[in-house]
């Protein structure tokens, strides 16, 4: 026969279960009810660059599809500084709800490789949502240089080591670490030249100071065409949209070549799944319409479709590989 004590412990441990389970009930109701409401006031989301950007193009491009689809206004706000990482932090300070997300761009998982300290972690601060778009870097030449093809300008830089100089925006920025990765996967000395941006850089490519860089389709296509350089091959594994015409490294010769650039939007971390599902189906059905696929075309950006297990993923592979890189290379900031 039981105790009292032990049929009193019994039922004590049997309300607690039911107690927990209430609670958890009610949560679970509590977050439905929250995601079939969402979004009941304006979106904000911050972007750590100057208004006119790229990113923020993109942004407001999706942004006035979410508006028209649910009726609430959709507010970008710039927050520039320190490569991304102000508005990161506060995205990360902000509350878990889906009305403060963040513009979130390669350099963010190339930072906390660059950066003493940064103010998140990519494991565990954000809720990836969507990419918006992701595009590669040209491989250019100033037309005097005698290489019409990857093979014949990595011959002729294994034949004058150091003497062919590559420009970039700046140190440790993509394009600076994707002319460091061609040194490392095909043994060539490429001497690097960083510039204050990709206008400085262009300008000293075309007057040949410099006989070559790594830059965005949208900046290196207009002197492409003009004549004033000349385009190589693109630095995506596979050919771009952009410039079908071109190779990419990999298929040129220089295998396991891979760099990209690329911006979705992520959450803070917590916000519940309804919302974060709700989030991508409707910027991906954005993404999808012609006009915005055709402008972000026009950017030089290849629109995005990807669901948020898949982001995720990117954001955990790229980090992986620039952070190998930037401590392969030793690359600094400026």
């Amino acid at each position: 026969m039981l105790s009292i004590e032990t049929v009193l412990s019994r039922m004590q441990r049997g309300a607690l279960v039911l107690l927990i389970a209430a609670g958890l009930c009610g949560a679970t109701h509590a977050a439905m009810a929250q995601a079939s409401s969402y979004p009941n006031k304006p979106i904000r989301i911050l972007i750590g660059f100057p208004p006119g950007s790229g990113g923020e193009t993109q942004l407001r491009l999706v942004g006035q599809k979410l508006t028209e689809a649910w009726g609430q206004p959709v507010v970008i706000e710039a927050k520039p500084g320190a490569s991304g990482n102000i508005a990161a932090e506060l995205l990360v300070k902000a509350p878990a709800d889906g009305y403060t997300l963040l513009y979130f761009p390669a350099a963010l998982v190339i930072n906390p490789s660059l950066y003493p300290k940064v103010p998140y972690e990519l494991s565990k601060d954000f809720s990836p949502i969507a990419l918006l778009g992701s595009f590669p870097l040209v491989l250019v030449v100033n037309p005097t240089v005698p290489a019409k093809s990857v093979a014949e300008l990595i011959a002729l830089a294994r034949s004058k080591p150091g003497a062919l100089n590559y420009a970039s925006i700046g140190n440790a920025s993509p394009p600076h670490l994707a002319g460091e990765l061609l040194n490392q996967l095909t043994g060539v000395h490429l001497t690097h030249v960083p510039y204050k941006g990709s206008a400085p850089a262009q300008a000293d490519l075309i007057g040949g100071q410099v006989q070559l860089m790594f830059d965005t389709a949208v900046s290196a296509i207009p002197h492409v065409k003009s004549g004033r350089t000349r385009a190589l091959a693109v630095t995506s594994k596979a050919r771009s949209r952009l410039l079908p015409e071109l190779p990419s490294l990999d298929e040129a010769g220089v295998k396991g070549y891979d760099v990209i650039g690329w911006g979705g939007v992520v959450a803070p971390v917590g916000v519940p799944m309804d919302i974060v599902i709700k989030l991508n189906t409707e910027i991906n059905k954005a993404l999808k319409q012609p006009d915005v696929a055709e402008r972000l075309m026009g950017l030089g950006s290849e629109p995005g479709a990807m669901e948020p297990a898949a982001f995720a993923r990117l954001i955990q592979d790229e980090a992986a590989k620039w952070k190998k890189l930037v401590v392969s290379t030793g690359a600094k900031l400026d």
